[in-house]
Formats: structure tokens, C-alpha cells, sequence
């Protein structure tokens, strides 16, 4: 199965290009279900037509699908809300929507983003079109699964062990209700859950994320980030694809500025996104509404290219021996030096860049080993780890 996630910031017309390509994929035969995981959603509205929570054909090879997240909620988080509310009601907390409390934030949108492990296992389609919330929000859930792992590795064990302990002491004590085994097994599996999922998406040979953006100096600013962001991340982005640019029509007139500045944004895009493909997609002289002007749209930006192609592919992270010592490299694209900060505790590092923090669970060639320096230079953070501990 290929997988493809479109993120960009919000306002740029992602959901066009991403249900376009949908559209194409189809068109060419393939089996394609798109997929919105955006809690606002417009792909109904640009498909101009009413899909749902579960798939719905929209013509032959083409399904949509835009994600309750409410019922993804219920379905995977049902078990602990129903432990809290009890907790909750035994503490007379009666002033307090306790549905408001009983979800953290930005756990509805992880919750949807399982329809892509869900998916992904079926086998119903070829490829999977993933029209994400605005840019770095879902993809920092993507990251999630990192910290619950070593939660679930580290600490859920243990705990496990001393609630069952202490289930029926504080029972007869003061009547406080310890989670059920239920309850535990609950968690645990959203927990795997989580971890198949990132394990699906970080998988290079099958998925890939493409940034939209327009030549704008604000959007092209997050867009940067964001690539700094999946890099650090580990996701193969294979593609930028610049929308909403003017024709050269437009260089006279009243749009005359605006040209002017989108031609030297689309020079500082080629620069600092290169060697990624580059593609453009114009200002249509009509809504993109509709299956029609979509594909129209599709054929504009891929041209003869296969939409489902891996149109490139680069590693992130790699390893190789020099003398005695081990070098780490990891592309983190955009960052300023001085951001970057190294934390090593046994055998996790973890590397902090500006905003983003990525804990590493070094590989086993790495463990046992100490970091003994680090250098920043042309985009790729250079970590030097010394000889094994004996």
C-alpha cells in the first residue's frame, strides 16, 4: 500500500491539492480512499459532494472519508471515561464537564489518525491520501507515540504491578476505585496502537508526507519549519508543491506587486528546499470545486509523473564508523545552531532544536557508547559517540 500525507499551513489549500491527487490516482485506476483527519473539515465541500465517518464511494476507485473524531474517542478512550467519570463523581466534582476533562487536548485528532493504521492493514486500497490538520498540529501527534512507548516500556509495568497491590487495600480504606485490569488493557492497547501507526508512517518505502505551500513570506517561514520538524522526526517528505501562483498575466497591473514578490519567493523556495521536487500549482481561474476542475488541477501539477510514486527519497538519519569512534548524522534542515541542545541518559539521547524535542533510542551499534561531541554543519547535526563502556 503507498501512503500519502499532505500537510501544510491552514489557508494554503492543502485539501485541494491533496483531493486532486486523490482524484488522479483514481482516474489512473487505482483503488484510493482520502482520507480528512482535520477536526474542520472541507474535503465534502471540495469533492461537492456529503461523505462521512466511514468510507463513501465517490465514483469508480475513489472513496472519502472524513473522521469523527468523537466516535474514534468513544471507541478508543471509552473504557478510562468511564473509570475517571466514576472517579470524578465519587469526588463530588459536580460543577465540572467532566467530557471536557476527561480528554487531553489533542487526543481526538491522535485518535483519528489510527484510521490511517486501520487502513493501512485492510488491504481494501492501493493508496491512502491523508489530508492532515494545519502543518506542524498533526504531525507533532505523530511524534506521540514516542513518548508513550517509553512510558509503556519504562514505567507501565511497575505500575501495573502496585495497583494491583493496592486495588484492595484502598478499596476497604476509603472506597477510592483503582483502575480495572479493563482499564489498564485499555490503555495499553491505544498504546500499541499508537506504535503500529507511527511504525506505518515512518515506513519509507510505503509513506511519504507533501508540504503545500504558496510563495508567501509567512508561509514559506512555517513550512521551513515544519520540514525541520519531519526531518527530526524521521518522515520522508518527497515533494513540495507550491500552490496558488499567478500567471505571468499578472505581472501588469493590479497584481503586479504580488507577482513580483511570489517570483522571488519561488527562488527562495528552490534554495532551501532542493533537491525535493518542486512542483506549482496556479491560481485557477474558477473555485477548485468539484471532480472536474480537480483533476484538471492533478494533470497542472503532476503532468505524466504517477501521483503514487515515491517522487523522493532521502535518509534522515545514518551511521558510520570512523577510527574508534561512531558517528550519528541526523538532517535537521533550518535550525540555528545555538538551538540545538544534546541530553544523553544510558541509551537515549535526546536532541532539542528550537521548539521540537525528539527522543533517540540509540541503535545497537550506539549502545554502550558516550557522546563525546557534536558538530552542526549544512543542515545535518554530526554526533560523535566514543569507544563501549567495558
Amino acid at each position: 500500500m503507498r501512503i500519502i500525507i499532505f500537510t501544510g499551513k491552514g489557508g494554503v489549500g492543502k485539501t485541494s491539492i491533496a483531493a486532486a491527487t486523490a482524484v488522479k490516482l483514481a482516474k489512473e485506476g487505482k483503488r484510493t480512499l482520502i482520507l480528512s483527519t482535520d477536526a474542520a473539515h472541507s474535503l465534502a465541500d471540495s469533492l461537492a459532494m456529503p461523505i462521512g465517518p466511514d468510507p463513501v464511494q465517490v465514483t469508480e476507485n475513489l472513496w472519502g472519508q472524513e473522521v469523527n473524531s468523537l466516535r474514534e474517542t468513544e471507541n478508543n478512550w471509552g473504557a478510562v471515561q468511564d473509570w475517571l467519570t466514576t472517579m470524578l463523581d465519587k469526588a463530588q466534582l459536580k460543577d465540572i464537564t467532566t467530557e471536557e476533562m476527561l480528554v487531553f487536548p489533542g487526543m481526538e485528532e491522535l485518535f483519528s489518525l489510527l484510521q490511517i493504521k486501520k487502513h493501512a492493514q485492510s488491504g481494501q486500497f492501493d493508496v491512502l491520501v491523508v489530508d492532515c490538520a494545519p502543518t506542524g498540529e498533526t504531525l507533532r501527534l505523530l511524534s506521540y507515540p514516542n513518548v508513550l512507548n517509553w512510558w509503556l516500556e519504562k514505567i507501565f509495568p511497575h505500575e501495573r504491578r502496585l495497583i494491583k497491590l493496592v486495588r484492595p487495600v484502598a478499596k476497604l480504606v476509603n472506597s477510592i476505585e483503582l483502575p480495572s485490569d479493563g482499564v489498564l488493557d485499555s490503555i495499553e492497547r491505544l498504546a500499541r496502537s499508537l506504535e503500529d501507526m507511527q511504525r506505518i508512517v515512518l515506513d519509507q518505502e510505503m509513506t511519504s508526507v507533501r508540504i503545500v505551500l504558496n510563495p508567501e513570506k509567512m508561509v514559506l517561514a512555517e513550512a521551513k519549519r515544519s520540514f525541520t520538524y519531519l526531518n527530526l522526526f524521521g518522515f520522508n517528505t518527497d515533494a513540495v508543491i507550491v500552490n496558488r501562483v499567478l500567471p505571468d498575466e499578472a505581472g501588469e497591473g493590479y497584481f503586479s506587486h504580488w507577482r513580483s514578490l511570489q517570483k522571488k519567493y519561488e527562488e527562495e523556495i528552490k534554495v532551501n528546499f532542493q533537491p525535493l521536487p518542486i512542483m506549482k500549482a496556479p491560481m485557477m481561474q474558477k473555485e477548485v470545486i468539484g471532480l472536474e476542475i480537480l483533476e484538471e488541477l492533478a494533470d497542472i501539477v503532476y503532468g505524466k509523473q504517477d501521483p503514487s510514486a515515491m517522487l523522493y527519497f532521502g535518509r534522515t538519519e545514518t551511521i558510520r564508523e570512523e577510527g574508534e569512534e561512531m558517528l550519528l548524522e541526523l538532517t535537521i534542515p533550518f535550525v540555528d545552531k545555538t538551538d540545538l541542545d544534546l541530553t544523553q541518559t544510558g541509551d537515549e539521547l535526546t536532541v532539542d532544536a528550537g521548539a521540537y524535542k525528539r527522543k533517540v533510542i540509540l541503535p545497537r551499534p550506539l549502545m554502550g557508547r558516550q557522546v563525546t561531541g557534536a558538530k552542526y554543519a549544512e543542515d545535518r547535526l554530526v554526533i560523535r559517540f566514543g569507544g563501549k563502556n567495558l
